[in-house]
């Protein structure tokens, strides 16, 4: 890969970072890049937040670029894999070492306030994206790559409001099984991650922005407070770390020992 600022070839691992542009993912893409790896991330169609993230990146002496993806869209993602790959290649075979399934939606809405319309959005957007995207781009990945899928404590609790949010992101999990064992013989590990309370945008901000909420949630997590966009992207960035490469197919809880 070419180095956009001195023209120089570099051998570096890349990795895709879906929902790159804010909160988690964000910090996900920024800790990779700090650890040499050249990092995609996606945005919603129409979106800015992604530049904020490629100006840190590349601030910092890393290297980044983005590209705009939908995951509501059911159509197959090969216009995405076109555009990813001409990004990888630079005259070299694209390959991909890291997948961070990322990109998320939650609804919170009470039983009798749910729609259809908010079952489709959640399953498109948090199982069936994570899906299909892994299958266009698993033949990118060479042995020893890296898929992680990120949850959500939430799976382990029952809260009246999470009911789509939390079962869409447990078939996420169960996914990660089952995505383990399909791409385990090409020595590619798949894992989710399950943050915890954290202060980020997710939800209109609600645990960033409420003090009350956050004191109450503080009360009940081992540490005594919630968590950071970068204590979830360091436990990313520690499982992708090669002293790691026997674990595949499990939920790792990020949670600072909040609910136990």
């Amino acid at each position: 890969m070419t180095d956009r600022e001195t023209g120089e070839k570099r051998s570096v691992r890349s990795a895709l970072v879906t929902g790159g542009g804010r909160g988690l993912g964000r910090g996900i893409a920024e800790a990779l890049a700090a650890r040499d790896f050249h990092v995609v991330v996606t945005h919603r169609p129409g979106s800015a937040g992604a530049a904020a993230v490629l100006r840190a990146i590349r601030h910092r002496g890393g290297t980044a670029d983005s590209i705009p993806l939908d995951l509501t869209e059911a159509a197959p993602f090969t216009a995405f894999r076109e555009r990813l790959v001409t990004l990888l290649s630079d005259g070299d075979t694209p390959r991909l070492d890291v997948l961070i399934n990322n990109a998320g939606v939650g609804v919170f809405r009470a039983l009798d306030e749910l729609t259809p319309e908010d079952y489709e959005e959640s399953f498109a957007v948090n199982i069936r994206g994570p899906l299909f995207l892994t299958q266009a781009l698993a033949d990118l990945m060479p042995p020893g790559a890296s898929v992680v899928n990120v949850s959500t404590q939430m799976t382990r609790q029952a809260d009246p409001t999470s009911l789509l949010y939390s079962a869409s992101k447990a078939a996420l999990e169960s996914l990660t099984g089952t995505l383990a064992m399909a791409l385990g013989p090409r020595g590619i590990r798949v894992n989710s991650i399950a943050p915890g309370p954290t202060a980020t945008d997710f939800n209109g901000g609600a645990m960033r922005d409420s003090e009350a909420l956050r004191e109450y949630i503080s009360s009940r997590t081992a540490f005594g407070r919630v968590g950071t966009p970068d204590d979830i992207a360091l436990a990313v960035a520690g499982l992708l770390h090669p002293d790691m490469a026997w674990i595949t197919g499990q939920r790792i809880e990020a949670a600072g020992g909040a609910f136990l």
